[in-house]
């Protein structure tokens, strides 16, 4: 694996500082399926980029945890057009992550990388749950006629049979996904964001207690008003605090052995925007490693 020099990577860390990693970042920008706002594919740069101006330092854990945790970033790479050859791509990378025994943190592009990223894990892992952040269900068969769209990015991952879902902050649904949420209810577990003001997180820590775990973070599961750089914003979504509150309770309870962030598309001039997917990767790492 070819890494960026530490100063361009994520965080922008000193050449000088010496680790070894146990974090490796993977910039993946597909961009194929994306069905209203584009610009996906220059996400993972714009996540690095902005990541230079996150704060190292981190209050909470009273800690500079890259120091603990170690990272390196994975040099971009050509993205087949094909998008059955992409997703094969990630697998890949992500099966030498696995092999190496590092942490794969994969930053897109479209939802359509999460079936590719979990394959290893799928086959790694007797049980895999998926801890899910959005603001769609992304439950449908196939959409405009691409199975493999971004509409339909957890229902492929439920094509594993020991795959379970946990979802927070869905908000969009159609109605054949409601159909399949019916009938699969056994493993689809979702945290409406119409009832944010009433979910149990007690009940969700006992949902996720010692499960084998892998996340992904749609950002357009955020808030419109915080996220508008996203290819599908929706209002009524997540904020800040809760979220992290949310991954807390995952890292505490459970055993997340990958993550992916997806569907930051953007918008030139407003870096609020990368920014905050930048830091909220910074704490889902943080939190990995030094919250147990």
């Amino acid at each position: 694996m070819k890494y960026l020099s530490n100063k361009n990577g994520f965080l922008g860390i000193d050449n000088k500082f010496n680790f070894k990693e146990k974090v490796v970042v993977v910039p993946f920008g597909l961009e194929k399926t994306v069905s209203y706002g584009g610009g996906t594919k220059n996400g993972p740069k714009e996540i690095i980029r902005a990541s230079h101006q996150v704060e190292l330092y981190d209050e909470e854990l009273n800690c500079e945890p890259y120091k603990k945790i170690g990272i390196k970033t994975l040099r971009p790479f050509k993205i087949d057009k094909n998008i059955k050859k992409a997703l094969q791509k990630i697998s890949e990378i992500n099966k030498e992550i696995l092999d190496k025994k590092l942490f794969s943190l994969t930053l897109g592009g479209e939802h359509s990388i999460t079936p590719g990223c979990i394959d290893p894990f799928v086959k790694k892992y007797k049980k895999l749950c998926i801890l899910h952040f959005d603001a769609h269900a992304d439950l449908r068969e196939s959409y405009n006629g691409e199975k493999f769209s971004h509409a339909s990015a957890i229902k492929r991952c439920l094509d594993y049979k020991n795959v379970s879902i946990i979802s927070f902050g869905i908000r969009n649904i159609s109605k054949s996904e409601i159909s399949y949420l019916k009938k699969n209810h056994s493993r689809v577990n979702i945290f409406w964001a119409k009832d944010k003001s009433k979910w149990n997180l007690n009940k969700f820590k006992k949902m996720i207690k010692n499960k084998t775990v892998y996340l992904t973070f749609d950002v357009d599961g955020f808030d419109s008003s915080i996220m508008p750089a996203t290819g599908t914003p929706e209002p009524g979504g997540l904020f800040w605090d809760e979220t992290l509150n949310i991954i807390k309770i995952a890292t505490k309870n459970s055993n997340i052995v990958g993550a992916d962030i997806n569907e930051l598309a953007p918008i030139k001039g407003f870096n609020s925007y990368n920014f905050l997917v930048a830091k909220l990767a910074y704490k889902i790492l943080s939190y990995k490693f030094l919250n147990k």
